[in-house]
């Protein structure tokens, strides 16, 4: 079974993509896109979280309100991952942030897991893992089994950008984690870096590109 693929169809989300992948673009600049593409990430994510019924009195009358029912954590990878966390928190004010650090190996281009800040129980009831760029799929991969192990059993992935060989390794490896993504592009380079990509997203997202 192929996991669940949801690729955005918006011109908001072209046009923000433009901004991030124009490298004339500021910090500050990518950084907004960034937060403008997380919330439209969001939004289609969420559309499946339940909700229980409750008495709302408005000013005119009574109707019937809703809650969600169900511990959401956002788990973002460090570090580019953090600029999706305040979008996500603005829709959703009760989640949990649980942070996942992992950076790559540049001569092997593996994923190296530094730090872990989930706790060794009560995991939440569903997971979003944040990372703007999913390149080979490799750090992905390492934050979903340790969201898995946590105990969590619904886990969803949110990339801005991803590669057809990172979409195809959760598909092979984690058929059951949705994945939503604004846009998968042609493929990645001999470096494994996501072409035509946007270039490093944590440098840029933190002015350290030089």
């Amino acid at each position: 079974m192929k996991s669940d693929v949801q690729v955005m169809r918006h011109p908001l989300v072209d046009c923000h993509l433009t901004a991030l992948r124009d490298e004339t673009t500021s910090g500050a600049g990518f950084r907004q896109a960034v937060k403008m593409l997380s919330t439209l990430l969001a939004y289609e994510a969420t559309a499946n979280l339940k909700t229980t019924i409750r008495p709302v009195k408005t000013p005119i009358t009574t109707c019937d309100g809703h809650d969600l029912n169900r511990r959401v954590g956002l788990v973002p990878i460090l570090r580019a991952g953090v600029a999706m966390v305040e979008p996500m928190l603005d829709l959703i004010p009760t989640s949990e942030v649980w942070h996942l650090g992992m950076y790559r190996d540049e001569a092997t281009a593996t994923p190296v897991h530094y730090y872990s800040k989930l706790p060794p129980n009560k995991p939440v009831e569903v997971a979003f893992v944040l990372d703007p760029m999913l390149a080979t799929g490799g750090s992905a991969l390492m934050a979903i089994d340790a969201i898995r192990e946590w105990g969590v059993t619904e886990i969803k992935m949110l990339s801005i950008i991803a590669s057809p060989e990172g979409i195809e390794r959760l598909q092979n490896e984690r058929p059951e984690v949705q994945v939503h993504t604004c846009v998968i592009d042609q493929s990645l380079n001999e470096d494994h870096f996501i072409v035509p990509g946007l270039g490093d997203a944590g440098d840029r997202i933190f002015n350290t590109t030089g």
